[in-house]
């Protein structure tokens, strides 16, 4: 099955949707989650795991444009996404690591596409 461009968009967006979860989960860490009244007023607990769902509810159509093996690996632009997300609402810091780490997942993710025509 040719992969079609829009499932590849559908499932970039999901990525992203998704990477704002753990953003929110690490600003949910921040309070107090021992006592069930925090846990019900924490509003970056409920936004994270939201976010996650919409991720993963965009994902499913998507796989109706093509091959899971060409798709799935497109998923891990999360971590990109993530890393990206932190450094501007977290004030986390990359170094040349990290953006080798990013560099290498773009290109795992390039060749799936060129070895999927």
């Amino acid at each position: 099955m040719a992969v079609q461009l829009w499932a590849v968009a559908l499932v970039v967006l999901a990525s992203l949707v998704g990477a704002f979860g753990p953003i929110l989960l690490k600003k949910a860490s921040a309070r107090r989650l021992s006592k069930l009244s925090s846990l019900a007023t924490n509003y970056h607990l409920f936004g994270g795991v939201a976010l996650y769902a919409a991720g993963t509810l965009l994902f499913i159509p998507a796989l109706k444009g093509g091959d899971l093996s060409v798709l799935y690996p497109f998923v891990s632009l999360s971590y990109i996404w993530v890393s990206l997300l932190s450094v501007r609402f977290l004030g986390e810091k990359m170094n040349k690591l990290k953006w080798l780490g990013i560099a290498m997942i773009i290109l795992g993710v390039s060749f799936i596409g060129i070895g999927s025509n």
